[in-house]
């Protein structure tokens, strides 16, 4: 039987390509088509190209043909405007070797790992598809669309459908819990000026939005993915509006607005939410894992979800692998999950 994933992110993309590449089959199902966007950060650190490199380097080699900006370090700037440059490798020559990481739209990535997604034979993908249910049968879970129909039986359910996933919160018991929570806004401009010469990405740590921070990221044509985001619980004693405060920064921050002088927004002001890797609950269960934004894997210092929704999906791959060995779906035998995402992840969480 076929291995469910539901949600075809990063996260679950990952999960999908591990099992193809293990030999295991899977059913990959997403109520979007691709292309589609995902409101995100777009940041792609090292930790995503070291997994897509060790998958298979011929997918490096593909990787390299979206748009995609180059990123050899992050530009931190504290409350009194001091900038501290920490780049991800000493020494670095951006003319003889690649980049550590890279910012492309989720329009993009997403895209690319489905684009891989569609050359393994032993996927089945199903877009534009809604769940309507996942059921707890005798075998695993019986996976129903909003009609009811039967669209897969699995013996194991791997879930990555993100930060309101259902399943999560109500079969799994994920708590959503305010200072483990973070609220976040961005939006695309073009025209920003002063960036890095070699792309760094920027957190602007400004007084009066801590303990959030405003970023701007370049991106491959020019533009710039531009955010603010704080702990939810922050948020909510402070009474404020991000959509509001992002503006209020870019128009009137003495720092900042200079560079958004010729700029202009493309698009809205839109919002979504983190689940924090801070809150450590259990993300596996009987014939079931949790893996990304629905195991709450996001880093509460960074903000990273791209990277760690895809160790999440490889691990749970390899756990799969192991249950499909022993025919043990056991939640005691999924706990390994959990501990193997801890042994990996854990140390960012720790705050």
């Amino acid at each position: 039987m076929e291995i469910c994933i539901v949600g075809a992110g990063p996260g679950g993309a990952a999960a999908a390509l591990k099992l193809s590449y293990l030999g295991i089959p899977s059913v990959l199902i997403d109520k979007q088509v691709f292309p589609r966007d995902k409101v995100c950060g777009d940041a792609l650190s090292g930790k995503v190209i070291t997994l897509l490199n060790r998958l298979d380097p011929a997918i490096m080699q593909r990787f390299a043909q979206i748009p995609r900006q180059p990123v050899w370090g992050i530009r931190f700037i504290a409350p009194n405007r001091k900038v501290i440059d920490l780049p991800f490798k000493v020494n670095y020559d951006p003319a003889a070797e690649p980049a550590p990481g890279f910012v492309a739209r989720r329009m993009d990535f997403d895209n690319f790992l489905i684009s891989e997604v569609r050359r393994r034979d032993n996927i089945r993908l199903m877009e534009g598809v809604e769940v309507g249910e996942m059921q707890r049968i005798e075998e695993g879970y019986r996976i129903k669309d909003k009609n009811g129909a039967t669209l897969a039986e699995t013996p194991l359910l791997i879930v990555a459908n993100g930060a309101h996933s259902q399943f999560a919160r109500k079969q799994a018991g994920m708590k959503k819990e305010l200072k483990h929570y973070a609220a976040a806004v961005r939006a695309y401009y073009e025209n920003v000026s002063g960036f890095h010469p070699d792309g760094f990405i920027e957190l602007h740590f400004l007084e009066d939005i801590i303990p959030g921070y405003f970023w701007i990221f370049p991106l491959p044509d020019g533009g710039a993915n531009v955010g603010l985001g704080m702990r939810a619980d922050f948020v909510k004693k402070k009474g404020l509006s991000l959509r509001k405060k992002m503006e209020e920064i870019i128009h009137s921050h003495p720092a900042i607005k200079g560079r958004f002088a010729r700029a202009r927004r493309c698009g809205e002001i839109e919002g979504y939410g983190l689940p924090l890797g801070s809150s450590h609950q259990r993300i596996s269960g009987e014939h079931y894992m949790l893996v990304g934004d629905a195991g709450h894997l996001i880093d509460p210092l960074s903000g990273e979800g791209i990277g760690n929704a895809m160790y999440s999906g490889f691990i749970a791959a390899d756990q799969a692998a192991a249950c499909l060995s022993a025919n043990d779906f056991s939640a005691e035998t999924m706990l390994a999950y959990d501990k193997r995402v801890d042994r990996v992840l854990g140390s960012e969480f720790r705050i």
